[in-house]
């Protein structure tokens, strides 16, 4: 995993924009074991590409100090959690973080529980290039009836204890939206108005694309490899943050069965049952990491839990697609998703554009 910031691709695109040529720049990164990129659409380039150029030093800052599996301030805690050590100190973003997602994983039931991060490493998903042998079933148990979980944790300042050595953070369901919203308070705080931010798929809105919304397309799980099949599209409101949790980003394949890494904290085991979820959250502070952090539980609860999950977590706008390519998607997503062509519209039970 690169840790030195690297802008892999670079664009400018002329756009005609309420009278203005604007040049839309593009960047991006290799970040949080994923591709990070970034949209400005901004008169000024320069503007532009200082604020680009912020927003990735903040991404390789964030993937130093949060990092759980490399050298670093989150490492450093893990470790002595693990020593039953008490009154750890951290840093100020650390105890925040911990805070803002035991608050999330108590509202999931649990299915959102990011100090699970032993079955993480069990299951080999703290490589950047997972995959077999599969763990041995008794070692899963042995982590699964030691509980680790968020409630064990305690915050004071910036002060962490544990009642439990068996945690373990990984912030890897949360990173990612956490990202999104640093970078879009950079951006901010920069002058760009208008630009679009993608972290894995984890996406954010900021203002409008010349005339128009940002337009973003929803990824089929099971698309071709090199493919562009899509699910549909979604324009995006300024500030309007979405997150997809998927089978098909980080997986490997053993005895042809296929292992994803989103793990259920309840049995120790990769969720099954699920494709694909996507979960749209309304301009809010915070709706970046909560896109991020909410698609997860949703994933494991499957198609038979993912409307409860979803309530639990105030998530009106979801899609989830099941094992057999089957859409269920909320009535308030629907209305705004548009098919791919008439196929897509039928499956998503739309009669016609909306």
């Amino acid at each position: 995993m690169r840790l030195a910031v690297r802008l892999f691709a670079l664009a400018l695109v002329w756009t005609q924009c309420a009278g203005v040529l604007a040049a839309e720049y593009r960047a991006s990164s290799y970040v949080f074991g994923t591709l990070a990129r970034l949209t400005v659409l901004d008169a000024d380039l320069g503007r532009a590409q200082r604020a680009a150029a912020g927003v990735f030093r903040e991404f390789d800052r964030m993937h130093r100090d949060l990092h759980a599996w490399q050298p670093g301030e989150l490492m450093a805690l893990n470790e002595a959690i693990a020593r039953g050590e008490k009154d750890i100190a951290t840093t100020a973003e650390i105890a925040g973080l911990i805070e803002e997602t035991s608050r999330l994983s108590e509202r999931s039931g649990g299915l959102f529980d990011p100090a699970i991060g032993k079955l993480v490493a069990l299951w080999s998903f703290h490589l950047d290039d997972p995959g077999g042998p599969l763990p041995g079933s008794s070692e899963i148990a042995r982590i699964v009836r030691a509980h680790p979980r968020m409630a064990n944790l305690t915050v004071r300042g910036v002060t962490v204890s544990s009642s439990n050595p068996a945690v373990r953070l990984d912030f890897g369901g949360y990173a990612k939206g956490y990202a999104l919203d640093r970078a879009a308070a950079i951006l901010r705080e920069g002058g760009v108005a208008n630009a679009l931010v993608d972290v894995g798929g984890n996406i954010l809105a900021l203002g409008r694309h010349g005339d128009a919304p940002w337009r973003i397309g929803l990824e089929d799980p099971r698309a071709t490899p090199g493919g562009a099949e899509l699910l549909g599209t979604l324009e995006l409101a300024d500030g309007e943050a979405i997150g997809t949790s998927g089978d098909y980003r980080r997986y490997y394949i053993v005895g042809g069965k296929r292992y994803a890494h989103i793990i259920d904290p309840r049995s120790g085991y990769p969720a099954t049952g699920t494709r694909s979820v996507t979960v749209v959250v309304a301009p809010r502070p915070g709706s970046g990491a909560l896109s991020d952090a909410a698609s997860k539980p949703l994933f494991i609860a499957g198609p038979l839990g993912w409307r409860e999950a979803a309530d639990k977590l105030g998530i009106t706008q979801a899609l989830l697609v099941d094992n057999e390519g089957q859409l269920q998607i909320t009535p308030e997503l629907a209305r705004r998703l548009q098919g791919r062509d008439v196929e897509a519209q039928r499956r998503i039970g739309l009669t016609g554009k909306r």
